[in-house]
């Protein structure tokens, strides 16, 4: 562990030295003073370094983990005022401290060069030097200990990484080595991924401060988070979820010593899968005017196909055949040209089985009531025409039920996409949409077998209809239709009409000859 610049003394002088710097040239403004464990809101602002104080540490404590988040805003969190390597840049910037003998008071350095910016903060303590260090074996960072979670994310997913850590050790002793090669301590060490949504559609940051108080303690994360999956030692210290534009979502590691029974939390993370400083397609306006717009039209002609497409069914063969063409196109320009847009089982990592699987299963219902192809057809225009008014009530409000689809279209579009856990919040807009669709497609399927109780199995063909229609029109002279005369006929006609709109009229005169 490397030695930085802090607050050392005996017990005894420990609250003498803070009063040292205390009495240093800043202004109470730019001090900020801490308790241990308990979390706390602060302002800070554009430019202004604050001086970071934590006194009357326990002796019992190993080490602690300072923590920042700001709900979009870079800060940098560092031991020194002067900015080096050993600093913290990000929305939620941490650093881990291992105390020294005797050590009792702390001091950092904390500043946003960007804007100013409400941050919460908290500083935890672990004891008895047998908690597992987080981040104790980082070899990727410009940090000797980094215990932080990393986040990065774009249009289909999101990365979760993290550096390994280390077993735990008393105060002042040197910590074990970190070599995974050989048989250390460090390969016993074993890693829980959690996950944890934030209310749909809220953006707000007292929302996300309340949430990363749920979210940063070990009992926390265990109690609020989902499990996306446990890691050992040697398996790569990174993990991809699907990422959700417009969706808080909050990510922490627990660490766990099974040999010591103890467990330390790293510093959670969290994104919302957008940006809130860009002008365009920010996380206030995701959903495109062109958008909304097109999947609202689609809602409402499927919203029509649900109740009448059987009786329709031309419209219903359109409608379909757009929405399988267009989806199909979608992908293939999306994958070979240069235009762009204005289930968690491992072995379905592989595109051959997962892309068979999707097919057979789209291929069942059709083949079980192949021998009644009107209630199949009942059935496709219920769940069809119900599920695109979903995707319209999506563009404004939030459900996870459009992403039935678009984790398809993800997949098809993005080949990495495959190895990534598509977990999605279950919450009361999709309880209550969920409800909607039901009713929907019930009230769609019933709606048309009644109607069609009586009809015919399908409506009389097009081609066939026509045909008869043309023999009829030539043979029945009592039909009106029989007397209009062709269309190569009618087109003549129309045309010598316009034809003599630019004719010039003849003279007035006689326009009788003469009697001799």
């Amino acid at each position: 562990m490397p030695s930085f610049p802090r607050i050392q003394s005996p017990l005894w002088a420990a609250p003498f030295l803070l009063l040292l710097a205390l009495s240093q040239p800043q202004t109470p403004a730019d001090r900020i003073e801490f308790k241990l464990g308990r979390f706390q809101q602060i302002t800070l602002f554009e430019n202004k370094t604050f001086v970071v104080f934590l006194s009357n540490v326990p002796v019992d404590v190993t080490f602690i983990i300072i923590q920042v988040h700001t709900k979009y805003v870079n800060t940098l969190l560092s031991f020194h005022k002067i900015t080096t390597t050993e600093t913290s840049t990000g929305q939620d910037p941490a650093l881990l401290q291992s105390l020294k003998p005797e050590e009792t008071a702390l001091m950092w350095h904390l500043r946003t060069p960007m804007e100013n910016a409400s941050a919460m903060s908290v500083i935890l303590p672990y004891k008895a030097g047998a908690d597992p260090v987080p981040g104790g074996c980082s070899m990727a960072s410009d940090l000797t200990v980094d215990a932080r979670v990393h986040l990065q994310y774009n249009l289909y997913e999101a990365t979760i990484s993290f550096a390994p850590a280390n077993v735990g050790y008393a105060r002042g002793t040197v910590p074990p080595l970190c070599d995974f090669a050989a048989e250390e301590p460090t390969l016993r060490l074993q890693y829980d991924v959690y996950q944890y949504f934030l209310p749909e559609a809220d953006l707000t940051e007292k929302l996300l401060f309340a949430s990363l108080q749920k979210m940063a303690k070990v009992d926390q994360v265990e109690a609020n988070g989902v499990k996306l999956c446990s890691l050992g030692a040697q398996d790569k210290t990174s993990v991809t979820v699907s990422s959700i534009p417009g969706q808080g979502v909050i990510y922490n590691v627990i660490v766990k010593d099974p040999e010591m029974n103890t467990s330390a939390a790293y510093t959670p993370a969290h994104t919302y899968g957008c940006s809130f400083t860009d002008k365009l397609d920010n996380c206030y306006t995701l959903k495109r005017t062109s958008t909304r717009i097109f999947l609202v039209s689609v809602g409402l002609v499927g919203l029509f196909i649900c109740f009448f497409g059987h009786r329709y069914l031309k419209t219903e063969l359109f409608f379909f055949g757009f929405l399988l063409v267009g989806s199909v196109s979608f992908v293939l320009l999306t994958q070979r040209s240069a235009l762009h847009y204005d289930a968690n089982v491992k072995v379905f990592d592989d595109d051959a089985v997962f892309w068979v699987t999707f097919s057979s299963v789209a291929l069942l219902v059709p083949l079980i009531f192949f021998s009644c192809p009107r209630p199949l057809n009942i059935l496709a225009c219920g769940f069809v025409g119900s599920y695109t008014v979903i995707l319209a009530i999506h563009n404004f409000v939030f459900t996870s039920l459009a992403y039935i689809t678009l984790n398809i279209v993800k997949r098809a579009l993005h080949g990495n996409f495959k190895a990534a856990f598509t977990n999605v919040p279950f919450q009361t807009n999709d309880y209550i949409l969920i409800s909607v669709w039901v009713v929907l497609l019930v009230s769609g399927i019933v709606f048309q077998f009644h109607r069609e109780k009586e009809q015919p199995r399908f409506p009389p063909h097009p081609y066939k209809t026509w045909k008869r229609d043309r023999e009829r029109r030539q043979t029945n002279i009592l039909d009106p239709s029989h007397h209009v005369p062709p269309i190569r006929d009618r087109v003549k006609s129309a045309l010598t009409d316009v034809k003599h709109l630019f004719t010039k009229q003849q003279s007035a005169g006689e326009q009788t000859p003469l009697l001799l």
